[in-house]
């Protein structure tokens, strides 16, 4: 007799539980050696999680919908079919009649999400798999259709929903991609950069569906962010502000947009560059003592329609060229929204950018992330009376930037060099971006 326990993985290393999506399987059904079994959401993303053993899908012990902490077991698969009651009972049993009962051996399990290199194009799909949306397999096991035949029209192939429903005939097919071009996300300074008519899709507003007098509880992505915004209080901090002439960084973002060049790219670029010169700045703290990393990673904060905000991270973003680099962040907002973003892709930054400057905001103070020693604060454009070198008044568009710093190993002088070279980098020599 060999019945085997499903535990909730570890899908990160900041998962401490887990949300069940949704069951691929139905008690009952056959599964084979390597078969998706359950879609699991962690911290940020849905995972499909397989399982190593083979045998019958017994008993669910937490149904979709609902969370259980990383190692608790949620499911038992029976070797074979006779011993389907006997895992049914095992699971009604108490502590005492479990005691009785032959040990569980732990059925290994693994995410299929695993971090994979990202291609020239920023995408992680991994060739030959069927990639499945949750709605869509669901959708798929009702109808009865099978997903092997279809052929996905989301991002990389993905098979959604309205596949399946095509494929049955509920709905006509659709002569363009489900997916046309990656949603902008709330970080991308496109009015931050400049007020004037700007080609450019905006983020589309958060609507709250909160019902007066009712108690919404947390999403597993909100609870994340909860913890990490309270670790982050036990951080000495300090902000330092700079104002910044966008003038230079409009007129060549107007020159490259053509391209698929994005603002945040740019953005993210010029910072990534000054931190070449400014490495305390993309450094952190850790008990042992200053951690100096060897890439630039720059996450941008992105925040999610459901609630929540997640860091897609841009990798090496000193070195990889601005074309690229507006790919990738495309490719990562579109899985992003989607859930479908490796571990790698959100929580291997090392300096952090946040923008409210496209809601109108002129100047705010951010959250320093846990495990980062710096993040910078972007400010709305705007066009500004200065006073020039000639002694006359001119108007320049400017930025107001606060960069939040980990007093611990990060001092005053240190936040203002990187601040000083990042505005004379951009108000003097955006070109060089492109470079």
């Amino acid at each position: 007799m060999s019945i085997n326990e499903v535990f909730m993985p570890a899908l990160s290393s900041t998962m401490t539980e887990g949300k069940i999506v949704s069951w691929v399987k139905s008690p009952g059904d056959k599964v084979e050696k390597g078969e998706t079994v359950v879609v699991v959401e962690s911290d940020k993303a849905d995972m499909d999680v397989e399982t190593f053993y083979e045998g019958y899908l017994a008993h669910i012990i937490v149904p979709a919908g609902e969370t259980a902490p990383v190692g608790a077991a949620i499911a038992y698969i029976a070797e074979t079919e006779a011993e389907i009651a006997t895992a049914k009972s095992l699971a009604n049993a108490d502590g005492a009649a479990a005691s009785s009962t032959p040990v569980p051996i732990p059925v290994a399990v693994a995410a299929v999400a695993a971090p994979v290199t990202p291609s020239q194009n920023g995408s992680n799909h991994q060739p030959g798999r069927v990639v499945v949306s949750p709605r869509a397999r669901k959708l798929a096991k009702e109808l009865k259709v099978d997903l092997n035949t279809l052929t996905g029209s989301g991002p990389y192939g993905r098979i959604v929903a309205e596949d399946v429903e095509v494929a049955t005939g509920k709905v006509q097919p659709i002569t363009t991609p489900v997916v046309t071009a990656a949603p902008v996300p709330a970080s991308v300074p496109v009015a931050a950069a400049t007020p004037a008519p700007v080609a450019a899709p905006t983020a589309a507003p958060v609507v709250s569906s909160a019902v007066p007098g009712q108690i919404v509880p947390f999403t597993t992505l909100q609870n994340a962010v909860v913890r990490g915004m309270v670790a982050s209080l036990s951080v000495p901090v300090f902000r330092v502000s700079y104002t910044i002439s966008t003038d230079g960084l409009d007129k060549l973002y107007k020159q490259i947009k053509s391209k698929g060049v994005t603002m945040t790219a740019l953005l993210a670029k010029a910072v990534a560059v000054t931190l070449q010169k400014h490495p305390i700045l993309n450094a952190s703290y850790s008990d042992q003592g200053i951690v100096n990393h060897p890439n630039i990673n720059v996450s941008v904060a992105v925040a999610m329609d459901d609630g929540g905000l997640i860091t897609p991270v841009l990798q090496n973003a000193d070195t990889v060229d601005i074309y690229s680099l507006s790919r990738n962040w495309k490719s990562l907002v579109e899985r992003a929204r989607a859930k479908q973003l490796q571990p790698a892709e959100y929580n291997s930054g090392t300096f952090t950018l946040s923008n409210l400057g496209m809601f109108g905001v002129d100047t705010f103070d951010a959250i320093l992330p846990p495990g980062q020693g710096s993040i910078l604060a972007i400010g709305a454009s705007r066009p500004q009376v200065v006073a020039t070198a000639d002694g006359l008044f001119g108007v320049r568009q400017q930025m107001q930037v606060t960069v939040t710093c980990d007093h611990r190993i990060i001092y005053g002088a240190d936040a203002a060099g990187f601040l000083q070279d990042l505005a004379k980098l951009i108000e003097t020599n955006p070109q060089s971006l492109t470079m």
